[in-house]
């Protein structure tokens, strides 16, 4: 199957396509029931695999082992996984994205960062010269023969976004995304700005970004909305609430079922069909 012509199919359809921010094996389960596409993101994958923020400590093993274990049990899902700048080496992004484009990954985010990196959504980004990143996106578009490739500008000047939308526009990434946009008004002028390359919006609950509806996305001409971190966000919550509970109730766990909460019952069910996905890929 060729996963990066099937995610170009999907977004090139009508609306706006949705990518899930997915965190570990067990929310991509629960995201997979009512999604088609799941998104890995570094703030998430930094959160859950290290306990650490997204400012550079993933390690590509570690990234691409949880890619390789996502399409194994999500078979039919569209997978677009961020890898930040490419892990800094211009050659070990070329190696990254030819392992990840034979693990069945539909598609990769490549960011013009430099080191140190932040979320795209914190303050202080700093962003390699533009055809240091040009350079390297050519090579990594070199690299691929269907992964789709999404190329990504964390620039804070306006003139200096434009500038960087336009260049990427004109590559042959399959998408442009401009990440921490700060206002409609923005996304209005970066559609135009990248023509007819489809255009990727990234929206994280608290991020510099406005909160908007598929609806008002794909009126705005956005093609894709990547949401990073719902799963991650709704766990923490979840979990801390679960232990306030807890604690308050002398250690009596809650009634399970339809008032109650998750019980082994729900949750081995839902195990079991990844197990029959894996099966039967």
């Amino acid at each position: 199957m060729l996963y990066g012509n099937a995610l170009r199919d999907e977004i090139a359809s009508a609306g706006t396509t949705p990518l899930i921010g997915v965190y570990d094996m067990y929310s991509a389960s629960l995201a997979a029931k009512h999604y088609d596409a799941l998104f890995v993101s570094g703030f998430g994958f930094a959160a859950s695999y290290y306990g650490l923020p997204d400012i550079g400590f993933i390690a590509w093993p570690d990234m691409v082992a949880f890619a390789e274990r996502l399409r194994g049990a999500f078979p039919r899902h569209h997978l677009l996984v961020d890898i930040d700048d490419g892990y800094v080496d211009t050659e070990l992004a070329c190696h990254v994205v030819r392992r990840l484009e034979r693990s069945g990954i539909s598609g990769v985010v490549l960011e013009d960062q430099q080191r140190p990196r932040r979320c795209g959504h914190a303050d202080g980004k700093q962003v390699l010269p533009l055809e240091d990143y040009l350079a390297k996106l050519d090579r990594v578009l070199a690299s691929r023969t269907d992964l789709l490739v999404v190329a990504r500008t964390d620039a804070t000047d306006d003139e200096d976004i434009m500038i960087r939308a336009k260049a990427l526009a004109a590559t042959d990434a399959d998408v442009v995304l401009v990440d921490g946009v700060r206002d409609v008004g923005a996304i209005r002028r970066i559609r135009e700005a990248v023509g007819t390359k489809p255009l990727l919006f990234n929206q994280i609950a608290g991020g510099k970004s406005p909160r908007l509806s598929l609806t008002e996305l794909a009126a705005l001409g956005v093609d894709v909305a990547v949401y990073s971190t719902p799963c991650l966000f709704a766990a923490h919550r979840a979990v801390e609430d679960a232990m306030t509970r807890l604690k308050a109730a002398d250690g009596l766990l809650p009634a399970t079922g339809a008032t109650g909460g998750a019980g082994v019952g729900e949750a081995t069910a839902l195990l079991m069909d990844n197990l029959r996905r894996h099966s039967t890929r």
